[in-house]
């Protein structure tokens, strides 16, 4: 590919330009005379500002003909060197780099007589505007998110962090999307080892488009094929993302992604929100736990249920165990079966809440909730009691949105194992969750630290929530978690 293929002769530039975008219906391209020399701004409808484009541009060059320039002078030169336009401008030696610019906002202008033109960045294309976070929202914290413009997203980020040593690094991703991608650190405090590998990662990806994160992550998570957790986390929020900066990580936008990612993370951070540094120490300690408790009621409670009912009834009191041999008894299928139907009717319903519009989906969860649910337990098909376990676990579940995925799969896993082979099976299941789960050491970083390995100084920031006043004295970084010490 030839570096420097702009041609001094601007039709011949121009026919070029127009053969390169196929002829594109979107390309504008407006020619005059100025001074007695022909220019021609090109330009994208759609990815310009036509108010910013006509008065940072047009206007000022129209006016050079009145005023004028000194005789001799390259009018191409005066406009690049003498004049303001736009705070954003680059000389351009390639119609590549100017097709990438086109399509990325800037308008170009080109001069008869100049192997080069000028890029003006003037982007005014569509755009959804800041709005509180969906996914992840909060009480006394910021109400602001992510949207799906990366450079939006970056000046939320700025704004909360000013220092000059956080590094924006925008890279292309993409053979033919050309997607920009935002790499975020904080210099001497994210470690250098895992910027390289992260970037030297980006840079090896071949694919054709780059439109979501999704995109991204297996090439970024070296276990995401292999276990049920992940090292990266996905975030909306932007002081989310400026907290875990602080704390030494990663964090990768998408142009067109109003969701971040945060690299490497930790299992224990899915269980903490910006809510808990806004609470009381005691209150935030004590909902911290019951988030740990709502996961292993999400994950395990209805195959420990069938466990203990099939294989051990021993352990229910005589009045109990009499209720729950009655209710099955009235039922035509194994509890194992009724739950692991349950468990899938429950999925499908949150599904179809999911991708169903709002006013639809709450609908259907109360139809599903409550109609059906009754009417099978009226009907005989399930117990009472096992519809009770199944809406304790649809509501712990709905506690880390952050685990769902891995819980809905562990969820089934420790069911099959508990109807099986009872508390032996779900032990087993257990071990090997657990062995998976700490085998993960992406960026040399153990998923399950600082609990395994056992850092026990830093294992206090996870099991309770400190004030700021001794967070400061005792704060823990991505760097003291890998050493095992604090800063």
């Amino acid at each position: 590919m030839n570096k420097n293929d702009i041609s001094s002769n601007l039709s011949e530039t121009l026919s070029e330009l127009q053969k390169r975008l196929c002829r594109t219906a979107e390309l504008n391209i407006t020619s005059a005379h100025i001074c007695g020399q022909r220019i021609a701004v090109a330009s994208i409808e759609g990815m310009v500002s036509t108010q910013q484009l006509t008065e940072a541009v047009l206007r000022p060059l129209s006016e050079l003909e009145r005023t004028g320039i000194s005789e001799g002078s390259s009018l191409f030169g005066y406009i690049t060197g003498s004049i303001f336009l736009t705070a954003d401008r680059q000389l351009v030696y390639s119609l590549d780099t100017a097709s990438q610019l086109l399509f990325s906002g800037f308008a170009v202008i080109f001069s008869d007589g100049e192997c080069r033109a000028c890029a003006l960045g003037l982007q005014g294309y569509e755009m959804r505007s800041v709005s509180t976070p969906e996914a992840e929202p909060t009480v006394k914290c910021s109400q602001d998110s992510f949207t799906e413009t990366v450079r939006v997203n970056m000046s939320l980020v700025r704004r909360r962090l000013k220092t000059p040593k956080l590094v924006m690094d925008i890279k292309q991703v993409g053979k033919l999307s050309k997607t920009d991608v935002c790499i975020m650190y904080i210099k001497d405090r994210a470690p250098a080892d895992i910027v390289e590998k992260t970037e030297k990662r980006l840079s090896e990806i071949e694919l054709d488009v780059m439109l979501t994160s999704g995109y991204a992550e297996p090439f970024i998570d070296d276990s995401f094929g292999e276990s049920l957790f992940s090292s990266c986390i996905y975030t909306e929020r932007p002081d989310l993302v400026c907290t875990r900066l602080m704390q030494g990580r990663v964090c990768i936008i998408v142009d067109g992604t109003p969701f971040a990612l945060i690299l490497p993370s930790l299992f224990a951070e899915c269980f903490s929100t910006m809510d808990d540094y806004s609470s009381k120490p005691f209150y935030s300690t004590f909902i911290r736990w019951i988030r740990y408790i709502s996961f292993f009621l999400a994950v395990g409670f209805p195959g420990l249920y069938v466990a203990l009912a099939d294989h051990h009834p021993e352990v229910f009191s005589m009045k109990l165990l009499l209720n729950l041999s009655a209710a099955e008894e009235a039922t035509p299928y194994p509890l194992m079966a009724e739950v692991i139907m349950l468990m899938i009717f429950f999925e499908i319903m949150r599904e179809a809440g999911l991708r169903l519009p709002k006013a639809v989906g709450s609908a259907v969860s109360i139809v599903g909730g409550l109609f059906i649910g009754d009417a099978a337990v009226k009907s005989g098909i399930v117990s009472a009691p096992l519809l009770i376990v199944v809406g304790i676990t649809a509501t712990a579940s709905f506690v880390n949105p952050q685990l769902e995925q891995p819980s809905a799969v562990l969820r089934l896993l420790f069911i099959l194992a508990g109807g099986f082979a009872g508390l032996f099976g779900i032990a087993v299941c257990l071990a090997a969750v657990t062995v998976n789960i700490c085998a993960m050491d992406d960026y040399a970083v153990s998923y399950t630290a600082p609990a395994a390995p056992l850092y026990p100084s830093s294992l206090r920031d996870i099991l309770f929530m400190k004030s700021f006043k001794e967070y400061e004295k005792t704060r823990t970084t991505l760097s003291s978690i890998r050493e095992g010490e604090h800063d």
